[in-house]
């Protein structure tokens, strides 16, 4: 394995580029940025272009604003899971675009956004449902959101020019611009940007002949990990586990979840091996993001399942992506892999990446009182094996 040099702190970064100059990465990461502060960005697709911004915590004055830059009224964009909760027959598989005979109001779109308003208000006589295409600006907007780890849902009002001209548009407004086709490819294009930028000698417990690597993708984004226990034979299958990180379940041992004892269960059982890996993937919540697995949990204790509480918020089942797993395993050299899991579609998508899993290897612990119904779920909707 190449070590990463430990002068890396010391090189100095380099100027920043010009707007023209901005890879993928870059524009989708302004994009992100300017969403999470609850600003308006440009969303262009081959045939259309919106100005859009989260749904979540919106106000009278940022819907104001919003219509005021586009010169009309904005709707209401969610997905696909989330108008099923709304009642709405065949929304199509990419989201739809409310448009309502009145108009939007922060009460009625907190209503019809985010469940933390209460119940699910049912779409008013008169509205306008719209089936949006997966690669135009108003469906990735919805996906902008998602990327942001925010409620899947935005406002959107058709930029007022054409699509080939929202650009120049958006800058002479001192608006953030992002390409659909950029956001759709978003995580992959992370993925194989990832680099390692630290690695260091970790002595764990139980694993004390054990080093870290961490990863980054090229623009600064989020890290992931490579613990690596022992000195795996590259040339032979490895034991790997991914695991995708879990705050409560991992640092504060929740008694809702069985993340921690995977976690520690897979260091123990990989030091008794004699050596493998265990990658550490930064996709809190099934890939949802920590603040809307706290909002999941909510909606479970009202009475919901943790599939329902997903879907409910408008995200599917799992959003989880394994690319940058399989990207990072490669860069340590493993093509052949001893997958402790007991969800089968972890072993299909390495498998979609080009890695061979040779074996499965259970990976299972004991319920307790307060995750039964969780394990449940996930044999039950998810198709894991106990």
């Amino acid at each position: 394995m190449t070590s990463v040099p430990r002068s890396l702190e010391s090189r100095c970064a380099p100027p920043a580029p010009p707007v023209s100059a901005l890879t993928a990465l870059d524009r989708v990461g302004r994009a992100v940025s300017e969403l999470r502060r609850g600003a308006p960005v440009v969303v262009i697709g081959p045939g259309d272009a919106v100005v859009a911004m989260t749904a979540e915590g919106v106000d009278a004055a940022a819907l104001a604003r919003l219509g005021g830059i586009a010169g009309t009224a904005p709707s209401l964009l969610v997905t696909a899971r989330r108008a099923s909760v709304l009642h709405l027959a065949a929304p199509g598989p990419h989201g739809v675009r409310l448009t309502l005979p009145d108009g939007l109001t922060v009460e009625r779109l907190r209503l019809l956004a985010d469940p933390a308003a209460g119940d699910a208000a049912p779409v008013p006589p008169g509205t306008s449902v719209e089936p949006l295409a997966a690669d135009s600006g108003a469906g990735a907007s919805v996906i902008l959101a998602k990327v942001a780890r925010l409620l899947p849902a935005t406002l959107a009002a058709p930029c007022p020019v054409p699509a080939l001209d929202a650009a120049d548009w958006a800058r002479a407004r001192d608006l953030t611009a992002v390409a659909a086709e950029d956001v759709l490819a978003h995580h992959e294009t992370a993925a194989r940007a990832l680099r390692p930028v630290g690695e260091a000698r970790v002595p764990l417990e139980g694993a004390e002949d054990t080093r870290v690597v961490a990863f980054r993708p090229v623009d600064g984004g989020i890290e992931h990990l490579a613990i690596v226990i022992g000195r795996p034979d590259p040339a032979g299958p490895v034991l790997a586990r991914i695991h995708s990180e879990c705050f409560t379940g991992d640092l504060l041992g929740s008694l809702r979840c069985d993340c921690g004892e995977q976690l520690r269960g897979a260091i123990q059982a990989i030091a008794a091996e004699g050596a493998g890996v265990l990658l550490y993937l930064a996709q809190e919540g099934r890939g949802i993001g920590l603040v809307n697995k706290l909002r999941a949990y909510s909606l479970q204790d009202g009475g919901l399942d943790t599939v329902e509480a997903n879907e409910q918020l408008g995200f599917d089942d799992d959003e989880r992506i394994y690319s940058p797993a399989a990207e990072i395993l490669r860069h340590l050299g493993f093509e052949r892999v001893r997958l402790m899991t007991n969800n089968p579609r972890k072993v299909s998508a390495l498998a979609r990446h080009r890695l061979e899993v040779v074996e499965r290897v259970p990976h299972t612990f004991p319920a307790n009182a307060y995750n039964l119904g969780y394990l449940r779920a996930k044999a039950r909707r998810s198709g894991h094996l106990f």
